[in-house]
């Protein structure tokens, strides 16, 4: 148990900032899934919106510093090409 006064705000700020990182984890990762999960059912609109919806997830996790900018940059590459990739034809 915290003894001071600032160690128990510490940790009222670290159970805060906890339930915030969770949020935005499970949002970048509900958002990635939600896109494969689409693109490997040949929905190609569906998949569009999606791609759309993880961009934006990727940009404001990272804008927000929960992940590095070139994750997030990485994370958007590689949905793009699986997009090219599973909607084009060759």
């Amino acid at each position: 148990m915290p003894n001071t006064k600032s160690a128990i705000k510490a940790n009222r700020q670290n159970i805060r900032r906890r339930e915030r990182n969770l949020e935005r984890k499970t949002a970048l990762k509900s958002a990635a899934k939600e896109f494969k999960k689409l693109a490997a059912a040949q929905k190609k609109d569906e998949a569009a919106a999606a791609l759309t919806k993880l961009y934006k997830t990727a940009d404001k996790t990272s804008k927000s510093n929960f992940i590095h900018r070139n994750k997030a940059s990485r994370i958007k590459s590689r949905a793009s090409r699986l997009y090219t990739k599973t909607f084009t034809k060759a």
